[in-house]
């Protein structure tokens, strides 16, 4: 049982400046290589995923440190939708100003550099409506400028951390 005064906050993939999981970096490398189309195998591209911008999560997680309504009570941080993900890969290429195409394939013909791990049967879908009505939560960063500062940050700082096996674009173009 959650002690009276404690608050559980269900945290979502956290995108932005600084993400050690580079989660933009596969797309806004792809766009800046002038690649024409970006693959996906048809179960990557319908999983769905809840996300948070880095300063709307921390500002959620200010919020139920103070509040005292927070207390004794579970919230979901994130967006308010659950994108696909494909639908959130080209929101960030159409941001990064991508003008290919999405190419969405069937598993076996996936280059193995593309293949994920994970269940992607099982999506991760939550409704952060509680902490909204209940705290006052709401995005304080728009979704246009916390993607325009994630990839500008990917730009700044990917050459460090490029793995060349992770973009065989020879692989990428045979399975299209």
């Amino acid at each position: 049982m959650l002690a009276a005064h404690g608050t559980v906050l269900r945290l979502p993939m956290v995108y932005g400046p600084g993400d050690p999981l580079r989660r933009f970096l596969p797309v806004v490398k792809r766009v800046d290589d002038g690649r024409e189309a970006i693959v996906l195998d048809q179960a990557t591209a319908a999983w769905r995923g809840v996300r948070g911008y880095v300063e709307d999560v921390a500002w959620a997680i200010a919020l139920a440190a103070v509040h005292e309504r927070a207390a004794g009570r579970v919230y979901n941080v994130g967006d308010a939708e659950n994108f696909t993900e494909l639908e959130w890969q080209g929101t960030i290429a159409e941001a990064a100003g991508f003008r290919g195409r999405f190419a969405v394939v069937d598993a076996e013909r996936l280059p193995a550099h593309l293949r994920g791990r994970g269940n992607l049967r099982q999506h991760w879908c939550v409704d952060s409506s509680r902490i909204r009505r209940e705290l006052g939560y709401g995005e304080r960063v728009a979704r246009a400028e916390a993607l325009a500062r994630t990839i500008a940050w990917e730009r700044g700082n990917s050459a460090k951390v490029v793995d060349p096996e992770q973009y065989d674009y020879a692989a990428e173009d045979a399975a299209l």
